[in-house]
């Protein structure tokens, strides 16, 4: 706890003030960094955020303060462990006395369905686009936040928005589905943890979540809302289609011996398999470039399993330059090699 709160007033601190960055790109080009389930994670600008706690959020504050300092215009969208506008947290990652509170309308409600999100999703980029100026988006999705950015993606492209969608970079997204969804959902059984006791908490969590909510993002991210005939991916075909994608996994947790691929190896919450979309065909995901750390899903999970916030994808410094890339790369990305690092 004391590496935590030293932690949050160093990243605090820093996120203060960003005078010694060079901009490397115009205000209308912006990062907008786009939270998963479960998460509360508040609106935060380039030069606005929370003034107690994490700055912006558990999630998003080192990925947030490691793009600012590399000069891009950052923006973290608001989202809610559901309904209604983001307040201050206590408990683990806290944060409070935070820039703007966005309305409803504008938050993501990370505990409901992927498409109502992605409407709220859009919402937030107009006004960005309208109060901002901001022109041209990538996307940095992490976990759900990876469908989410989807979804919105579809929205903008529906409704002929002029904003612009530069690249979509995914960091432990269930593009197949999370196998804690598929055991609370009946898809798999608890045997497929092989006796993990990690493993087997987070199904039962999972299950219970499930049944407490009936609806919703845990409903959701399984195989057999998003895979297959008429799943939800079918459905996002030729959405990315002029959309540079850069899928980031993790694999901390493995097994050893005949394993189920839907469930090993793991960051704890999504496999490997589902993070870098390995079932995901072209007309859905066209263009694709993946990496592989050997990472937890979040801090939160890193929390769970006694280990150092750096062992979390969006706080180890080499998946934050991996993200870098991706965007730098973005203009360019489409001509350059495809399905580079991702399985087969």
């Amino acid at each position: 706890m004391r590496r935590l709160l030293a932690l949050a007033a160093v990243i605090l601190l820093a996120g203060c003030s960003h005078a010694g960055t060079e901009q490397k790109r115009p205000a209308s080009t912006a990062v907008v960094i786009v939270s998963g389930g479960d998460a509360t994670t508040p609106f935060t600008g380039p030069d606005q955020a929370c003034a107690t706690g994490l700055a912006a959020g558990n999630t998003d504050t080192a990925l947030r303060e490691y793009l600012l300092g590399k000069g891009y215009t950052v923006y973290t969208s608001p989202a809610m462990a559901g309904r209604g506008q983001v307040v201050d947290q206590t408990g683990f990652g806290p944060f409070g006395v935070c820039p703007i509170t966005l309305p409803e309308n504008m938050t993501v409600d990370s505990t409901g369905s992927i498409d109502t999100a992605g409407e709220h999703l859009a919402r937030f980029l107009t006004w960005l686009h309208t109060d901002r100026g901001v022109d041209e988006v990538d996307f940095v999705g992490h976990s759900m936040g990876g469908l989410y950015s989807r979804a919105a993606i579809r929205v903008l492209a529906s409704t002929n928005s002029p904003l612009k969608v530069r690249s979509l970079t995914t960091i432990g997204t269930p593009w197949q589905g999370s196998y804690l969804s598929d055991f609370a959902n009946g898809l798999l059984p608890l045997s497929d943890c092989k006796g993990d006791t990690f493993c087997e908490t987070s199904m039962k969590g999972m299950s219970d979540e499930v049944k407490r909510l009936m609806s919703g993002s845990g409903r959701e991210v399984n195989q057999a809302f998003l895979m297959g005939k008429d799943g939800w991916n079918q459905y996002q075909s030729g959405v990315l289609d002029k959309i540079p994608v850069v899928l980031i996994g993790g694999k901390k947790f493995t097994k050893d011996g005949p394993v189920n691929p839907a469930v090993w190896p793991n960051d704890g919450i999504v496999a490997l398999q589902s993070a870098l979309a390995k079932d995901i065909g072209d007309p859905v995901l066209p263009h694709r470039r993946c990496s592989t750390f050997d990472d937890t899903h979040s801090i939160y999970v890193s929390n769970l399993a006694g280990l150092e916030q750096k062992t979390a994808l969006t706080w180890d410094p080499q998946v934050l330059e991996v993200v870098h890339k991706a965007i730098e790369d973005a203009p360019k990305a489409l001509d350059g090699p495809n399905r580079e690092g991702c399985p087969s």
